[in-house]
């Protein structure tokens, strides 16, 4: 892959004419508030698994172990507990399944009405939460929260990218992690209030019905996109569409690209078939290694377990729900960053940036707790510089991300797929991300247990190889109309040899 870190040219691709209408931003914001779901469970779950009525419930194992352990015993296997890693992720599973179910519903009967199924499903998965009586009860309605995840987020980043014109494409489709990031804010601020009270906990989690309201009444605003309306044979919807959403009557050239990109879509009938066959092998790749890179950062960890891993580290409850909300307002402010700067330094630069970023402030949290905690867990007394190295430092770290690996590891495999392949792809890219998360939150409070601060090293060591891995293959994609994208892969010096315009299996046979 030699020579694969020159970017193609931004500007190579079709410039259409048009605006930048009041009628996308509005649609796009509300589409894009698909992300205050996701955003909403990664909060909550980690402030709900540390609030002692809560854990006293459903895990009295957990809190018994909780309260019996004393300041010199092991603080890193304070909640190691394999069935309340489950709460938090089971969702996931589910998120995955829904999101295979999520590309045919997409396909054939368009985007929005999948992304109002997302919505239906995480409100009534918060109903059961709010009410839950029992474990089993508790991880039913998180199943269906993730149904309503896996879902939206196989439809919402689709919808954005081919909503938005291409020279606002990036800031368009990042409102997705804006809702995400404001999602995890309000929830670590809800956890805040309601710990005070024993019944808090349901208020946190019976709180999630009102992101899944607000996609589920605000997906009937919404109109599909031309493209999937061209998909399934909406021609004149199509382009008086276009006209509306670009502001000018003059849409021709690119509704004729669109139509192009729909016929060549229409002649594939098994899209899960076609998608590993050799000319989409760049696209495949990028769908796979990029959902799974965001979720090796660590990044979702401590959104996870933020609560759990400060209380760990011996920051009170309460303190330690209050350095989580924290950190969230630090991503919900990070995020805006990439918004106004992605269509301007473009995709790579922001990656690379985050991860030199994410680095080195891994090292300083690993140095920071291996000096206080070592290898046995028993910090002492816990200093004020050390609480404020740990918070500052993972401010920082979560900066990195929320304006890097957060929002572009759902932009740039949303742009970068042809409409033939594209709701097949997305599904595909919707499940790494799922199955990574799952994996992740289920084995994160084990990891810390056994590997200790050398935990945060291994994540360290992942950015490295992630950010390699950006430099090497990904070619700057700002500024392509989204069906013309194929142009930053034929202008590439590796990729450029799986995508022509010969016949896939003759290439192969060369």
């Amino acid at each position: 892959m030699a020579g694969g870190g020159m970017p193609s040219s931004a500007g190579s691709g079709k410039n259409y004419p048009g605006n930048f209408t009041y009628r996308v931003i509005v649609m796009c914001i509300i589409a894009a508030m698909g992300g205050l779901i996701f955003g909403y469970d990664l909060g909550i779950s980690g402030g709900v698994t540390s609030m002692d009525p809560f854990l006293e419930k459903f895990f009295p194992h957990v809190y018994r172990k909780q309260k019996s352990i004393k300041p010199s015993d092991n603080q890193y296997c304070k909640f190691d507990s394999q069935l309340l890693t489950l709460f938090t992720s089971s969702l996931y599973l589910a998120a995955l399944l829904s999101s295979l179910v999520a590309s045919t519903i997409t396909r054939l009967f368009g985007r929005k009405i999948t992304i109002m199924i997302g919505g239906l499903c995480f409100a009534t998965g918060a109903v059961l939460n709010a009410s839950a009586e029992d474990l089993y009860m508790l991880i039913f309605g998180r199943m269906l929260l993730g149904f309503g995840i896996g879902f939206a987020n196989q439809s919402v980043p689709i919808y954005l990218s081919e909503m938005a014109p291409s020279k606002h494409r990036g800031a368009m489709n990042i409102l997705f992690q804006m809702s995400v990031t404001i999602g995890i804010f309000v929830a670590n601020l809800l956890n805040y209030i309601s710990a005070k009270y024993e019944w808090g906990w349901r208020l946190s989690l019976g709180g999630a019905v009102v992101p899944g309201l607000i996609i589920l009444f605000g997906s009937f605003w919404l109109s599909d996109t031309p493209n999937s309306l061209l998909q399934r044979n909406k021609v004149n919807e199509a382009k008086d569409l276009l006209k509306k959403i670009r502001g000018i009557d003059n849409v021709d050239e690119e509704f004729n690209d669109l139509a192009n990109a729909c016929e060549a879509a229409k002649s594939v009938e098994r899209p899960w078939k076609d998608i590993v066959r050799r000319k989409y092998r760049p696209q495949l790749t990028f769908a796979i290694l990029i959902p799974m890179f965001q979720q090796l950062t660590g990044m979702n960890v401590f959104v996870f377990y933020a609560p759990v891993l400060f209380k760990s580290m011996g920051f009170g409850a309460n303190a330690s729900l209050f350095s989580a909300l924290i950190t969230s307002i630090v991503n919900a402010f990070a995020t805006l960053v990439s918004i106004f700067t992605v269509d301007k330094f473009g995709r790579r630069k922001l990656f690379l940036e985050g991860g030199y970023q994410m680095f080195v402030c891994q090292l300083v949290m690993t140095i920071a707790i291996a000096s206080k905690f070592g290898w046995s867990g028993n910090p002492g007394e816990l200093p004020m510089w050390f609480s404020t190295v740990v918070v500052v430092a993972m401010c920082i770290y979560m900066a990195g991300f929320a304006w890097s690996w957060g929002p572009l590891g759902w932009l740039v495999p949303s742009e970068i797929f042809p409409l033939e392949i594209r709701p097949a792809a997305q599904s595909i890219n919707v499940s790494v991300n799922m199955i990574c998360t799952f994996v992740i939150a289920q084995v994160f409070t084990v990891m810390l247990c056994h590997f200790r601060f050398a935990l945060f090293i291994i994540f360290a060591c992942f950015v490295v190889v992630m950010s390699i891995f950006i430099y090497m293959c990904l070619p700057e994609t700002k500024g392509i109309p989204i069906e013309e994208m194929t142009i930053v892969w034929k202008n590439h010096p590796y990729w450029s040899k799986f995508v022509c315009d010969e016949d896939p299996d003759m290439e192969m046979a060369k």
